[in-house]
């Protein structure tokens, strides 16, 4: 394979990106075009500018994603009400693709052969970005300086930043404390103080909700409009998705929900420990169950959710452009054609709770499940129904008795 000539770079202008920058230019001989995402992550973002500026970049992205990232990849996968391991909203991992594919888009649009990621070799995201950027350009080179550089230690990294006069954060020059991802759907903070799974997390590794114990002792009470699948409105205001994921944050975060500490199991075989805050995202994935409720057929949802696990975990995995989900993605779609209606939920000291739904899609019947006197259904049927479903737990019973199997 050629050496790469003009490369694109996932570009955060933190230490550890600003020091690859150096690294792409000084080692690599590239050109360095430079791509920061906004996901959402609450911090401003033109500092990332400045600072290519000043390294010499002429190629500059600076692009807002947060629309597409909730309506193409947040939104799609709340349709599957996907949990890894049961519990992990997938905040880091849904990001990924939309980053990877931001890439080879401007890849194409500046003509570099490659692209370029700060993820370390131990981690999930160097395979979700990699796995993105060949679904979407086969030929594309990928440099992941992590799997390359002798640079692995934070001792070594300031060293070299200072070697090459990149400017070091005050707070970087000693042990952080943790590392932080965030985006609009979640934060995710792991390492140092957290890496011993049996020491609780420090109340300052929470950056977007209150402690359940300082939430208001007054519940939040809020109506959630779905139409086919997804949320389009709070309390009767139609958002646009990336709208409404921030004001459910707000609403999440001020009532202390969304905290979780979870032991993970990576796709690279190691176990991890992660502090995450999905505020929004845990309100919208309970009023998604609860519209479900009351919309979808029994049979469908239940074969839903034998799929979602699946779903979780090629998420997780990095295998959001492959064709497996697509496939999954298109059953879980026909699934919400109906799903369309409120929820009511209450908001209280890191609980969410359904306390109320309604649709025009209604399958709920009151008239057969009411246990006053109903002209609709006739109780005398079921025991027809149970008698069948009984037939082989008798036929076998009855075989074992022949058998003298007394079990």
């Amino acid at each position: 394979m050629s050496s790469p000539k003009k490369v694109v770079l996932a570009y955060s202008g933190g230490l550890d990106t600003s020091i690859i920058l150096k690294w792409l230019q000084e080692e690599k001989g590239c050109e360095v075009v430079t791509f920061t995402a906004d996901l959402g992550q609450g911090e401003e973002l033109e500092p990332a500018r400045a600072k290519a500026e000043a390294a010499g970049i002429k190629e500059i992205y600076i692009d807002d994603l947060r629309e597409e990232f909730v309506r193409d990849y947040v939104y799609p996968m709340f349709r599957a009400n996907a949990l890894y391991e049961g519990l992990y909203l997938l905040g880091t991992s849904i990001a990924r693709p939309l980053i990877a594919k931001r890439q080879i888009e401007i890849a194409h649009e500046v003509g570099a052969d490659a692209v370029c990621h700060g993820a370390t070799g131990k981690g999930n995201d160097q395979v979700r970005f990699e796995l993105g950027y060949y679904a979407l350009d086969p030929e594309i080179k990928v440099i992941a300086p992590w799997r390359e550089w002798d640079l692995n230690s934070r001792t070594k990294l300031i060293e070299y930043a200072e070697k090459h006069g990149i400017d070091i954060p005050t707070d970087k020059r000693g042990e952080a404390p943790y590392s932080v991802d965030a985006n609009l759907l979640h934060t995710s903070s792991e390492g140092k103080v957290l890496e011993d799974p049996n020491e609780e997390a420090p109340e300052y590794v929470y950056q977007r909700t209150v402690s359940p114990e300082a939430a208001p002792d007054k519940p939040t009470y809020i109506e959630i409009g779905f139409e086919r699948g997804d949320a389009v409105s709070i309390d009767g205001i139609q958002m646009s998705p990336a709208t409404l994921l921030t004001r459910l944050n707000e609403l999440g975060g001020a009532n202390g929900i969304g905290r979780l500490d979870l032991l993970e199991n990576r796709y690279v075989g190691m176990k991890s420990r992660g502090i995450y805050e999905t505020p929004g995202g845990t309100v919208l994935l309970k009023a998604h169950r609860g519209i479900e409720q009351i919309t979808m057929d029994k049979g469908a949802m239940h074969l839903k959710d034998e799929l979602m696990p699946r779903y979780a975990e090629l998420v997780y995995n990095g295998y959001w452009f492959s064709p497996e989900r697509d496939m999954l993605q298109a059953a879980i779609d026909t699934s919400q054609e109906m799903v369309t209606g409120t929820v009511r939920l209450k908001l209280y000291k890191g609980s969410v709770s359904i306390v109320g739904r309604s649709s025009p899609y209604s399958l709920y019947s009151l008239e057969h499940v009411t246990f006053e006197e109903d002209d609709v259904y006739d109780q005398a049927d079921a025991g027809g129904f149970i008698k069948i479903n009984a037939l082989r737990l008798r036929l076998l019973k009855a075989r074992d008795r022949k058998a003298g199997k007394n079990s």
